[in-house]
């Protein structure tokens, strides 16, 4: 039973009649999933690094508690709230992305991290729910005024965005935020010959790329070479999921995590096959496409331009995390850096998810009035 009747006209109470209840179970499921895969994973690569056994667990419970709560509260907002919240994000992103060229560590050749108090924060994980957001509402805005330089102003932040995520470098955000843009713009109405102009630059960009950045020409290059054989890192996690089987090896019991210095990162998903096999992989798979389903759905009821290209660039950026992070796992792609949402450890990551989805959840509520939130 409700604690809430439907008659209470409290925030609360209509914020609890009015929001996606199914996909706020969905995303509470993967926060524990996460929790325990992290539980499991980490504590072999927090031995390595001379850690408190529970340091990497610890952290990220703090994190995804922490994460649950932001959503929560931003599924309150109006749609002027969500876009408010967005603008202040991306304007605050793009400062610290410039002052992580400047004053950040670089880490594997990358500099992407910046170090505020004693804290490390990663902006560029920030940036794509406040970027989608921006985008969505440049689109609209010009879809229903001609004379409003709208396209202009979605390509300029497009630009700026990507080119400081090529200075990093990172390819793999690059790509994200691109697909973002490219998705936006084509729901909005993309004109034929953009649509040529953006196949070019997909297909320049990847070549360029390739032959600009060592470590992606070496990951691609190993990817389509059979002879050349899977990396390390891809074929321990190849031989997790067959030691793995359906039903997995047992909690605990999984001995990837000993060798893999990214299995409570990159590789989570490895660990979820060796120590709880097919079954429960199949699940967090499920939970993915239920949310972004479902985030579809919903907004489709919606006759709002904006709230529509905001959920589909938010819902881009959620699956294709997902998708790269499992499909590297199982050597179906180039291994990527990138996060499983709410499922790999990573504050930034998990923090900018909470933002981005709670942003969905409110976009996604049934309004009374819309047009007085617009």
């Amino acid at each position: 039973m409700s604690a809430w009747a439907r008659t209470d006209t409290s925030l609360v109470g209509r914020w609890w009649w009015n929001v996606d209840r199914w996909m706020l179970a969905a995303l509470v499921c993967l926060s524990v999933i996460g929790t325990i895969l992290t539980l499991a994973g980490s504590p072999p690569v927090a031995a390595r690094l001379k850690l408190d056994i529970f340091h990497f667990a610890g952290r990220q419970i703090l994190f995804i508690a922490l994460a649950m709560i932001v959503m929560i509260f931003v599924s309150f907002l109006s749609v002027r709230g969500v876009r408010r919240l967005a603008a202040v994000m991306t304007f605050g992103a793009l400062i610290l992305m410039v002052a992580t060229l400047i004053v950040g560590t670089e880490t594997k050749g990358a500099t992407r991290w910046l170090y505020l108090w004693g804290f490390s924060i990663q902006p560029s994980e920030f940036i794509k729910p406040g970027f989608a957001v921006m985008a969505a509402w440049f689109f609209s805005v010009r879809c229903l005024d001609d004379h409003f330089p709208g396209y202009t102003l979605a390509g300029i932040l497009y630009v700026f965005v990507a080119g400081l995520l090529l200075l990093q470098p990172d390819v793999g955000m690059t790509f994200v935020v691109s697909a973002i843009w490219g998705v936006q713009f084509f729901i909005a109405g993309l004109p034929l010959i953009f649509v040529v102009v953006i196949i070019f630059l997909i297909v320049g960009g990847s070549f360029g790329a390739y032959i600009t950045f060592s470590h992606v020409q070496v990951r691609v290059d190993r990817f389509l070479d059979p002879e050349v054989g899977v990396g390390y890192q891809v074929s321990r996690s190849l031989e997790a999921f067959r030691n793995g089987g359906w039903a997995g090896r047992g909690p605990g019991e999984g001995r990837v995590k000993e060798v893999l210095p990214d299995a409570h990162t990159d590789f989570i998903f490895a660990v979820a096959g060796e120590e709880f096999g097919l079954i429960v992989c199949l699940i967090i798979l499920a939970l993915f496409v239920f949310v972004i389903l479902r985030g579809i759905s919903r907004v489709m009821r919606d006759e709002d331009l904006f709230a529509l290209l905001a959920v589909a660039g938010l819902l881009v950026q959620f699956a294709l995390q997902a998708l790269i992070n499992t499909a590297s796992t199982v050597n179906l792609m180039p291994p990527k850096g990138m996060t499983l949402p709410f499922i790999s450890y990573g504050g930034s990551s998990t923090l900018a998810l909470g933002f981005g989805l709670g942003m969905v959840l409110a976009l996604t509520r049934i309004r009374a009035h819309p047009e007085e939130e617009r």
